[in-house]
């Protein structure tokens, strides 16, 4: 990936994870976004993080309430600027389709969020598929490792891990399911846990680092790059 990633597009800037966002993302000259996928309660596939529907839109309630037809009368703009107005929670095709034409990189996390970790990992393929989305364009990662260990088990697709600490285990679970990537939160780890992924051939990512000092700190590190609400002006 590259050094700054767009996180959940361009999170700072825009309405996270909406197609504002990783439009506005592809504009500052981001190369790579991440966004987060999860399922609505009839299967449809969305961009959304939060369990619940409170903080980044104008209703209440679980996500995984909602069906696809219900979509339209969400606004996941309004909340963060009337610029924004009418911004809705996109379908992951759509989503990757703009991605691709844009001709950015993508980190897809899965977000189960109470869906079935299965039925997330099939439906997600599926729709990379119909996309025809680039698999060298494309890491998939989760703080789910069952998630994770589904996906990588019936995918090529690269995947990376994702821990708020770096476990014990950690290199154990990589190799489960051929990570190629490790991602950690940039206020919980260490040079010491940095130099250690690093012996071990993986890249590193860190997570969410809104300062160009701290992220050319961690980059001094070792560190590969780090997730952003803002482009930084180093990728």
């Amino acid at each position: 990936m590259s050094r700054i990633i767009g996180h959940r597009g361009l999170a700072g800037e825009a309405p996270e994870n909406t197609l504002a966002g990783i439009r506005l993302a592809a504009e500052q000259g981001m190369k790579w976004v991440e966004v987060d996928v999860t399922l609505l309660v009839d299967g449809t596939p969305v961009l959304f993080h939060d369990r619940r529907l409170n903080r980044t839109t104008n209703k209440k309630g679980r996500l995984f309430s909602l069906n696809c037809s219900e979509l339209e009368t969400v606004d996941a703009g309004s909340w963060f600027s009337d610029q924004f107005s009418g911004e809705k929670i996109p379908q992951l095709g759509e989503a990757l389709k703009l991605i691709k034409a844009l001709g950015l990189g993508l980190n897809l996390e899965l977000k189960t969020n109470g869906c079935s970790e299965s039925r997330l990992v099939d439906t997600v393929l599926k729709t990379i598929s119909e996309v025809e989305f680039p698999k060298d364009r494309l890491l998939v990662s989760s703080f789910n490792y069952q998630a994770l260990v589904s996906f990588s088990d019936r995918s090529d697709i690269q995947v990376g891990c994702l821990f708020e600490r770096l476990p014990v285990n950690w290199c154990r679970k990589a190799l489960r399911v051929n990570a190629v990537t490790i991602h950690l939160s940039s206020k919980r780890t260490s040079e010491r846990q940095i130099s250690r992924v690093k012996s071990k051939g993986y890249e590193l990512y860190c997570y969410t680092v809104n300062s160009l000092t701290f992220a050319r700190q961690l980059m001094g590190y070792g560190v590969d790059g780090v997730f952003s609400d803002f482009p930084l002006q180093d990728n």
